[in-house]
């Protein structure tokens, strides 16, 4: 590896006006304070680490999210007593973009998910091949940076599917999802048998709409995410209602629940579901 490349790997650039930024800041004069009192140049501390001084000078700026990893090597370099390394789950976080960070604070609550998906494969079912192959596609063209920093964030919210007591989650994927080979047939096929993983989860309950389906409660609305949590309360969103805002009123939740309860319902069931996308398997 390169010195260039480790440079590219020493963190995340921080979004402008991120909630986390002065955390970052802190993190860099912590840094700074520290490698001043070992006594090391920005050069020598960048030479020991294997990055730049362009690099070690934007970390120190808060203008670069640390990797985990880089604090703690830091930590050692520098003998800080673990100043540094106290923040490496600070930083674990800050990584991930504004929204994500968000929506995984949201599932990680969350006892109950309900999922509809017609456009690609939800998120939280994805594989890392075929999320980074999304995040690529994307247009206007996502930076490199912007590229990882997205499938790490996607992968992360995976984490709910480990967590104990176990969320019950309900997936509903139409048909094309499942056939279009996004990335390439390789990528589709991990895919699949990501998804009869997923599907033999005792919480998790996943089905197929077949595209042959004369009636289909979906088409005019699109997308339907609801998020109930352990006090009663709730929020859901749909891109093609209500503006595509989160709602949280009774209301508001009773026509997503209804929506989702009849796809559901025009849906293969779920034994049937694993099957048909064994059979698709089969064709790849």
């Amino acid at each position: 590896m390169t010195v260039n490349d480790q440079v590219d790997e020493a963190g995340w650039d921080v979004e402008p006006g991120d909630e986390i930024e002065p955390v970052v800041q802190a993190v860099g004069r912590l840094l700074k304070v520290c490698r001043e009192a070992a006594g090391m140049r920005v050069a020598e501390f960048g030479e020991v680490m294997g990055y730049g001084e362009d690099m070690i000078r934007k970390i120190e700026r808060g203008q670069r999210i640390p990797r985990p990893e880089f604090l703690d090597k830091a930590d050692d370099v520098l003998r800080a007593q673990g100043h540094l390394k106290a923040f490496k789950r600070d930083m674990e976080q800050a990584r991930y973009p504004k929204k994500v960070r968000r929506l995984k604070e949201m599932e990680d609550r969350a006892v109950e998910l309900l999922m509809y998906g017609n456009h690609n494969i939800h998120g939280l079912l994805q594989t890392p091949e075929y999320a980074r192959a999304l995040f690529e596609m994307a247009q206007p063209a996502y930076t490199q940076d912007q590229v990882e920093r997205g499938t790490a964030a996607r992968m992360a919210r995976k984490a709910i599917f480990e967590r104990e007591p176990a969320p019950t989650v309900s997936f509903v994927q139409e048909q094309v999802t499942l056939e279009r080979p996004l990335g390439g047939k390789m990528v589709l096929r991990r895919q699949l048998e990501h998804l009869l993983e997923v599907g033999q989860l005792r919480n998790v309950t996943l089905q197929v709409m077949p595209t042959d389906r004369e009636d289909h409660a979906g088409v005019h609305h699109g997308l339907i995410q609801v998020l109930k949590f352990a006090d009663g309360t709730a929020i859901g969103r749909c891109p093609g209602a209500f503006n595509g805002r989160p709602v949280s009123s009774p209301r508001d939740l009773r026509i997503l629940e209804l929506r989702y309860g009849m796809i559901r319902a025009q849906a293969l069931p779920p034994r049937e579901s694993l099957a048909f996308i064994e059979k698709l398997l089969g064709r790849l």
